[in-house]
């Protein structure tokens, strides 16, 4: 079994996967890949099963040495990569010797995921290799990389023989969805609560007291009713309004009860959009019905699928 190095972190950079399913019961949060397509489909690049684990970084890259020829692949927001000194594509299969793998900083969205064949093997911990920071477990530590971490990688099937320099196809994927509307609009289900149809009316901000936990947004404050909520369950992608009237969208680390009213729920496909939001840029809202959020997910569900055939395609040629 090969093992990465870690030289120097990055800004935020953890071990995730698909996320833990089947103990939000017991208060045990998903967390996993803020945008679970994006590090799906870089398994899918390497020949991975979609649920191995991978690297999240967050708007700086890591360095990391490789002590054996790997194939990588990088999605999500254009994060500048280097082996040695050569400069590397997204969203492809990279075949690269051993050296070492240099990650920058994304200019434009916020999230960059990789993954390697054979997957990132630390610990399973409830069904997971995520990293869950608000918990403590899962990854490395339950923490972001430090300086000097090793990243155990999986059996994988053989490469060809290393050549001297990386080796990647003309071909690569774009997981933007060319039929989406602008990416700082997030598609919500009202709830029933009074202010919800308000939170569509008005031009929000990302504040920068935001992570994993959730996406807090400012602007001109909703009418929030002060009594004390009754706690309720919550998921990724609920809205809350604390009494503040800033709402807060919950995303991957999210609790799974909350006290404060409930908005509305943005819709799946539109979440790895939230995933990538930098503090300060704006953000709107627009109303769908349930009927029309599952046209969504569907369209969606069917653009994934058309992606998996086409790798698939790419990779047996």
């Amino acid at each position: 079994m090969s093992t990465w190095q870690v030289l120097a972190p990055g800004m935020q950079t953890t071990v995730q996967d698909r996320g833990r399913h089947g103990w939000r019961h017991l208060g045990v949060a998903r967390a996993g890949a803020m945008e679970p397509a994006g590090l799906a489909m870089a398994n899918r690049l390497v020949g991975n099963d979609e649920g191995e684990a991978g690297l999240e970084m967050t708007l700086q890259g890591p360095r990391l040495r490789l002590p054996t020829a790997c194939r990588i692949a990088l999605t999500g927001a254009a994060m500048p990569a280097w082996w040695n000194d050569t400069p590397l594509p997204m969203g492809r299969p990279l075949d690269l010797p051993a050296g070492e793998l240099k990650l920058g900083a994304v200019r434009e969205g916020l999230r960059t995921w990789l993954a390697v064949a054979g997957g990132l093997h630390v610990p399973v911990v409830l069904g997971s290799r995520s990293t869950d920071l608000r918990g403590g477990f899962g990854g490395v530590a339950g923490r972001a990389l430090c300086a000097g971490d090793r990243l155990p990688i999986g059996a994988r099937r053989s490469l060809a023989p290393a050549a001297r320099q990386p080796v990647f196809p003309g071909w690569w994927i774009d997981l933007d969805d060319p039929w989406t509307a602008d990416r700082h609009v997030l598609r919500y289900v009202p709830s029933a609560h009074a202010a919800a149809p308000a939170l569509a009316l008005q031009g929000w901000r990302t504040h920068p007291d935001s992570n994993r936990q959730g996406l807090r947004l400012a602007g001109t404050g909703l009418p929030a009713d002060l009594a004390d909520g009754v706690s309720e369950p919550v998921a990724v992608g609920t809205l809350q309004l604390p009494p503040d009237g800033q709402p807060i969208l919950l995303l991957a680390d999210a609790q799974t009860v909350g006290g404060y009213p409930r908005l509305g729920h943005v819709i799946a496909c539109d979440l790895g959009r939230a995933a990538q939001l930098r503090p300060g840029e704006p953000v709107h809202f627009e109303p769908v019905t349930p009927a029309h959020a599952h046209a969504l997910a569907l369209e969606h569900a069917h653009r994934l699928a058309r992606l998996r055939l086409a790798i698939a395609q790419r990779l047996q040629a």
